[in-house]
């Protein structure tokens, strides 16, 4: 079976899937969609099998040397080229250890996955990721969503006997989600895909997963909308900001107990489940020791139920996220949030299609693509808790 053979067939289940899953038909469809693993499988031990006859092929060498008697000699190099060849192919082939390979690879681009010592980890810095999009409020309606929202509530006057009020009215606007396409991909070759380490395709089916992470923690912090950017609000864009709920702190300067005790000020009564959210750098720089006038501190880390630290700033979760600036103290180029005060789930993300991860082969490289696509927006539907600490340019 050749590629263009098996994409064809593969095409005929996927359709075959789609149909059966349309009319409702659960056990035609998970059938369907087992014989595309199947399908899969077969091709992918085809193309390892051929990868491994072109090894063999590759594995002879050519003499380096004719000794005296007529035979063929190899030099040292040669010899040690030759045994790790044989072991990588026994690797392939049976699952056999790996003895100590050369320094250099075929393939030089997986240099570090297939190592003098090969441990079966692949070592990358460590990054964290998510804890913001486990915040907010999820929702997955197929279409737009519409939410409705009241900029004025109506209120009660003390009246004499048989007294009359004015009739108030109750205004009402709305959000509305729109759709927004977030893609990443990435492309192996196709002799890295068949020969490398397993460990190498999962680690990379991970980052995959981070990167849209990654993104979607950035977008829900700041956002450029979907107007221009096509990309959900951020909290602190523009247009969620509420006039008088910031605390200006002049570039260079240092947070000061009363600079975060304003923003305690300006937050509404009726949001107290409100966190803050800032760089890690910035709490550590400027807000971890600080004290009050008593001498107490404000700031508090002790060990969460999982025995990770849990980080409290006037009893109040502190979430750390790379989305926001770190200050320490030094200039700002322009007026910069730097931290804020909000009720996380006063956020909503809308997913309309989920993260759905599918590989294909480049027809013209051969590279193996590994794709992630979904479709989301998210908007602040109440931006009353939102109170920001900006660092101003002078």
């Amino acid at each position: 079976m050749n590629h263009e053979e098996y994409m064809l067939q593969r095409d005929e289940l996927l359709a075959a899937a789609e149909s059966a899953l349309e009319a409702n038909d659960n056990e035609s469809y998970k059938a369907r969609c087992k014989d595309v693993e199947d399908l899969d499988a077969k091709f992918d031990q085809m193309a390892q099998a051929k990868a491994e006859i072109n090894a063999l092929r590759g594995a002879a060498k050519a003499p380096a040397a004719i000794a005296p008697e007529g035979n063929f000699k190899m030099s040292n190099d040669e010899d040690k080229e030759l045994e790790y060849r044989k072991s990588f192919m026994n690797y392939i082939m049976k699952g056999a250890p790996l003895t100590n390979t050369p320094a250099q690879t075929t393939t030089g681009e997986v240099g570090a996955v297939i190592p003098r010592t090969v441990v079966n980890k692949i070592v990358e810095k460590m990054e964290k990721v998510g804890n913001i999009l486990n915040l907010v409020t999820r929702t997955y309606y197929k279409g737009g969503v519409v939410v409705p929202t009241s900029s004025a509530k109506p209120t009660a006057a003390w009246v004499a006997e048989r007294g009359t009020t004015e009739t108030q009215e109750k205004v009402v606007s709305s959000v509305t989600f729109a759709y927004n396409k977030l893609k990443v991909q990435v492309a192996v070759s196709l002799e890295v895909d068949v020969v490398t380490l397993d460990i190498f395709e999962r680690t990379i089916v991970e980052q995959v997963s981070q990167a849209m992470a990654r993104a979607l923690d950035a977008a829900i912090i700041n956002g450029r909308g979907t107007s221009t950017y096509h990309e959900p609000e951020g909290i602190i864009l523009s247009s969620n900001l509420v006039s008088g709920q910031n605390v200006d702190i002049t570039e260079g300067n240092a947070f000061t107990y009363s600079d975060l005790i304003g923003v305690e000020a300006l937050l509404p009564e009726g949001y107290d489940d409100a966190i803050y959210v800032m760089n890690k750098k910035t709490f550590v720089s400027q807000v971890l020791g600080m004290v009050d006038e008593q001498g107490q501190p404000i700031a508090r880390v002790d060990s969460g139920i999982d025995g990770k630290p849990a980080y409290t700033l006037f009893g109040r979760k502190v979430e750390f996220t790379s989305a926001l600036p770190a200050y320490v103290g030094g200039s700002v180029a322009a007026d910069t949030i730097v931290g804020f005060l909000f009720r996380m789930e006063d956020y909503m993300l809308n997913t309309n299609l989920q993260p759905t991860i599918s590989k294909y082969t480049d027809q013209a490289t051969d590279d193996e693509i590994t794709k992630c696509i979904m479709l989301a927006d998210g908007k602040v539907v109440d931006n009353n808790s939102l109170v920001t600490i900006t660092v101003k340019n002078s």
